[in-house]
């Protein structure tokens, strides 16, 4: 397994090596959250029940905030808006995958038994103990960056897990190889999921993650999104089979 996610440096070497086009670009928008939003970009479309994320035509990964944001593409952060199946086609051009949700737990957890997170089971808050890149204050309104990051880190910081892997929680969410699953008996949440038919796994959280909102910055968490969604909080690790 990759010790970081792909970077925007490295997957800039993947499409000036191939003229790949991503999901994003070819749609022409992505969603970018609300404070990150230039004032140059003008009135966006809120998504319905979740009005922080915007519509930002122009939003890609090499300019993540919208037309004009280039700058914000830093070469050692992880590239974002990123859909599953720009993820694949990379990981296939540099001849591995993918990880399944097994994989990326067990990596995750590093031989540490069923820990909670990477660095083992102490909670992080919003002011001492800041050990991943996540929001910190009163989502979604201020963030307060007391771990020094109000969006992406690079993807080598913090201190790794014991077996060397950078930001395996927080920062950017990671595409798994496989389709999102939650086994419940509830009406509700099987009335959810009907909506989501070949929605792909994510692990990991991101710097938008909070305990008082998404409390998924945990192991064994989990989230689903349409195989060509993007946004500005997802990325993707690869890893290579013997």
């Amino acid at each position: 397994m990759a010790v970081t996610t792909v970077t925007n440096d490295a997957f800039r070497t993947f499409v000036d090596a191939t003229g790949y086009v991503t999901e994003a670009e070819r749609f022409g928008w992505s969603f970018v959250f609300w404070s990150q939003v230039p004032q140059s970009v003008g009135p966006t479309q809120a998504v319905n029940e979740v009005e922080w994320w915007r519509r930002v035509d122009g939003a890609c990964w090499f300019a993540p905030n919208g037309p004009d944001t280039e700058g914000d593409c830093l070469p050692d952060h992880p590239v974002v808006h990123i859909s599953w199946n720009d993820a694949r086609a990379y990981a296939n051009w540099v001849g591995g995958r993918l990880p399944t949700k097994a994989e990326w737990e067990h990596a995750a957890r590093a031989d540490q038994g069923d820990v909670r997170f990477p660095w083992g089971n102490d909670e992080p808050n919003d002011t001492a103990f800041t050990p991943c890149n996540i929001w910190q204050g009163d989502f979604p309104k201020v963030n307060t960056a007391a771990d020094g990051f109000v969006t992406t880190a690079p993807a080598r910081s913090f201190e790794p897990n014991p077996w060397g892997l950078y930001n395996v929680v927080g920062n950017v969410w990671e595409w798994n190889a496989g389709p999102y699953r939650v086994r419940s008996l509830k009406r509700s949440v099987k009335q959810r999921l009907s909506g989501m038919k070949g929605y792909k796994l994510s692990k990991g959280g991101s710097f938008l993650c909070h305990r008082s909102y998404c409390y998924r910055y945990r192991i064994a968490a989990r989230s689903g999104s349409s195989p060509d969604s993007s946004t500005t909080h997802h990325g993707f690790r690869v890893v290579w089979s013997d």
